[in-house]
C-alpha cells in the first residue's frame, strides 16, 4: 500500500474546498499517544503492518484527520465512501545485506579489534591482542556458531554462500540437479537481482528427473541437500588450549637476569634448572627432583653461580655455565662430572650444541667453539660481537650459527671454512638480542627477538641475508621457542608500557596471527623450554616458579611411524653415500 497518497475533500463552498490536511510527520516521534499511530505502514522487522479501515482513528490515506475547536465549519461535504479490498500477501524486507548476527542474535564469528590510525595492521592486531589477552583459538561453541550461521544462511536464501563453500567443496557432479542435462536449447541466462521484483524474461527450466538419488523427493530430511552435506562434512578436531598451567613447580633462587638461561630440557625427558650455584633435575616421567651440583663445593674452585644450562642433542651430558667463565660436563645419568672447560674471562649467558661441537657466549664479547672430543679447552674463537653474547643458536642442517649480543646486532656464522668474519649482519633490532629460534619446518628461517627497547619479532631468511617480516609485540621478547609439530611459535614477554605484560604468546605463522597469550607469571617469563615431543612447554619467571602449559598440537602418529622408517632399513637412501 502506499502512504503518500491522502484523501481530499469534494465539492463545496470555495472556502472549505482545500483538503484536509495530514499531520502525521507533525507528532512528535516520541508521543506516547502518537505509538499505535506511527506503526502506519511500517517497514520494520519482516513486513511492514497496514492501515486497520475499522479504526476511525486512521484514514484510508494514511493521514489523521486534524483537529478543529468548530467541527461543523471545517467539516467537508460527507462524499460516498469507497471500500477497499486488502490483500493478505506477506512481503518479507530482508535481503543480501541484512545483518543475520543482528537480526535473529546470533554470536559473531570473530571479535572486532579496534584499530590504531598510524601503526601497521599486523601491529595493531598483535598490540590489541596482548592488551585483551583474549584466547582467539578456535572452541567447541564457536564452531557450532559458525555452522549455525552458515546452515541459517542456506536455508533462508537458497542460495550457496561464500561461508559454504568455506566448509565443504562441492563438486559439480555431486548436486542435486546436476544429473539432469537439458539438450533443448539455452534459454535467458539467470541474473542476480537483489531487488523485491525481478521482471526479465523467463528461463527454461530443466525437467525434473526423479532417477537422480539427491532428488528432494527421496529426502529423508526438511533441510535442503546442501545444508545435509554440510552437516554431514568431515571436519578436522577442535583444537583446545588451556589458559591455565596443568604443573606450577616452586624454584627458589630463579634470577631475574635477562642475559642468563637456566633451564633446559633433554632428548630424555629430563628438565635441568639452575637456581643460585645449584642444578637440579626433574624426571617428566616420575616427576622425581634431585640435586646434580653444587659449583660453589669442592672441587670446584671458590664460590660460583649457575649462568646458563645446555643439553647435548642426544645423550645425558649436561653443560653448565658458570659466573667464572667456566663449563662444567655433567653425565646426568651417574651424576659425575666428565670434564671443565675454561676459555672465557667473564660469565657464560648462553650455550649451543651441534653434535660434539658446544659453542658458549661470553660477557666479554666472545663465543668459543669447544669440540668435548678433544682435549683443548676451545677450538676457535669469534669476536665480532662489541658487547654481551646473550643468544646462541645452531642450525645443524645448514651448518650455521646464529649469535645475539646486548650491542642490537643479530650474526650469522657458517661452520665451515673460514668463520672469523659473519656471513651476515642484521642490525634492524634497537634493543639487545637474547630470543633465537630456527624454523624446524622451513630451511633457512630465523626468528629473533629484541629486548624491551625493541618489543620486535623479526624474521629472516639466512641463505638470502633479507628480512621477510616484523611485528610489534608491545612489550620486551624475552625467548623463543618453534613448534615441532605444527607451523607455530611461542613467545615469552616481559616488560612493557601498558597493563599487559609477563605473558606468554602464541603466534601462527607466517600471518602471525595469534592464537593465545597465556597469563600467570607476575614477573618477566625469562625462560623457555620445550618437551622432546614438542607438545609441552615450560616457563621460568622470576617470581620464582616453573609453570608448564600444553601449548601444542601432539605430535601425529603417522609423522612418527614415518621418521622410524626413514631411521630403520626400509630407508634404501640411508646406505647411499
Amino acid at each position: 500500500m502506499d502512504s503518500s497518497h491522502t484523501s481530499h475533500a469534494t465539492a463545496g463552498p470555495s472556502h472549505e474546498r482545500q483538503p484536509i490536511p495530514s499531520i502525521t510527520h507533525q507528532m512528535p516521534q516520541d508521543s506516547p499517544s502518537n505509538c499505535r499511530r506511527n506503526t502506519v505502514a511500517s517497514s520494520e522487522g519482516f513486513g511492514g503492518f497496514l492501515d486497520d479501515p475499522f479504526n476511525p482513528t486512521f484514514r484510508s490515506g494514511g493521514g489523521i484527520s486534524k483537529p478543529s475547536r468548530s467541527r461543523s465549519a471545517l467539516r467537508s461535504p460527507a462524499s460516498p465512501s469507497k471500500k477497499r479490498n486488502y490483500g493478505d500477501r506477506f512481503i518479507p524486507s530482508r535481503g543480501d545485506g541484512m545483518d543475520l548476527s543482528t537480526t535473529f542474535q546470533l554470536m559473531s564469528d570473530s571479535p572486532s579489534t579496534p584499530t590504531r590510525g598510524s601503526t601497521k595492521k599486523t601491529v595493531v592486531a598483535a598490540v590489541t591482542d596482548l592488551e585483551k589477552g583474549q584466547l582467539t583459538c578456535n572452541s567447541f561453541s564457536d564452531e557450532a556458531n559458525r555452522t549455525f550461521t552458515t546452515l541459517l544462511k542456506q536455508e533462508t536464501f537458497g542460495t550457496e554462500s561464500s561461508d559454504m563453500a568455506n566448509f565443504i567443496n562441492y563438486p559439480s557432479a555431486h548436486s542435486r540437479h546436476a544429473s539432469t542435462v537439458s539438450n533443448s536449447s539455452p534459454g535467458t541466462p539467470r541474473k542476480t537481482n537483489n531487488k523485491l521484483f525481478n521482471y526479465s524474461s523467463p528461463t527454461r527450466r530443466e525437467p525434473s528427473n526423479l532417477d537422480s538419488p539427491t532428488h528432494p523427493r527421496y529426502s529423508t530430511t526438511p533441510i535442503k541437500y546442501e545444508s545435509e552435506r554440510l552437516l554431514l562434512s568431515p571436519r578436522k578436531p577442535t583444537r583446545t588450549l588451556s589458559k591455565v598451567p596443568f604443573k606450577v613447580l616452586d624454584a627458589p633462587d630463579l634470577a631475574d637476569d635477562y642475559y642468563l638461561n637456566l633451564i633446559d630440557w633433554s632428548s630424555t625427558n629430563v628438565l635441568g634448572v639452575g637456581l643460585g650455584s645449584q642444578v637440579y633435575l626433574w624426571s617428566a616421567a616420575t616427576s622425581a627432583v634431585t640435586r646434580l651440583v653444587d659449583v660453589s663445593l669442592p672441587p670446584h674452585a671458590g664460590p660460583d653461580h649457575v649462568t646458563s644450562l645446555s643439553w647435548i642433542g642426544r645423550g645425558n651430558v649436561l653443560a653448565i655455565g658458570t659466573d667464572t667463565g667456566k663449563v662444567h660436563l655433567w653425565d646426568a645419568e651417574v651424576g659425575k662430572r666428565v670434564r671443565t672447560m675454561e676459555g672465557h674471562e667473564s660469565r657464560i649467558g648462553c650455550m649451543d650444541w651441534n653434535d660434539y661441537i658446544l659453542s658458549t657466549g661470553s660477557r666479554d664479547r666472545t663465543i668459543a667453539h669447544r669440540d668435548v672430543r678433544a682435549a683443548e679447552h676451545w677450538t676457535a674463537k669469534l669476536g665480532a660481537h662489541k658487547q654481551e653474547v646473550c643468544g646462541l643458536k645452531w642450525n645443524t642442517e645448514l651448518g650455521q650459527l646464529a649469535s645475539g649480543g646486548n650491542d642490537n646486532r643479530l650474526l650469522i656464522w657458517e661452520a665451515r671454512g673460514s668463520n672469523s668474519v659473519p656471513l651476515h649482519r642484521f642490525n634492524e633490532h634497537t634493543a639487545a638480542i637474547k630470543a633465537i629460534s630456527w624454523n624446524p619446518h622451513q630451511n633457512g628461517i630465523l626468528a629473533s627477538g629484541g629486548g624491551s627497547a625493541d618489543k620486535r619479532i623479526r624474521f629472516w631468511n639466512t641463505q638470502t641475508g633479507l628480512m621477510l617480516n616484523e611485528i610489534d609485540t608491545g612489550s620486551q621478547v624475552c625467548s623463543l621457542k618453534w613448534s615441532k609439530t605444527s607451523n607455530e611459535l611461542v613467545s615469552t614477554h616481559g616488560f612493557s608500557p601498558g597493563p599487559i605484560q609477563n605473558q606468554v604468546c602464541l603466534w601462527k605463522y607466517p600471518s602471525m596471527q595469534q592464537i593465545a597469550t597465556l597469563s600467570g607469571h607476575t614477573y618477566r617469563v625469562l625462560y623457555l623450554a620445550m618437551s622432546p615431543d614438542g607438545e609441552t612447554i615450560v616457563t621460568g619467571a622470576g617470581d620464582e616458579t616453573l609453570r608448564f602449559w600444553h601449548a601444542f598440537p601432539k605430535p601425529s602418529k603417522l609423522r612418527g611411524g614415518l621418521r622410524k622408517m626413514d631411521q630403520g632399513g626400509l630407508n634404501l637412501f640411508a646406505n647411499i653415500r
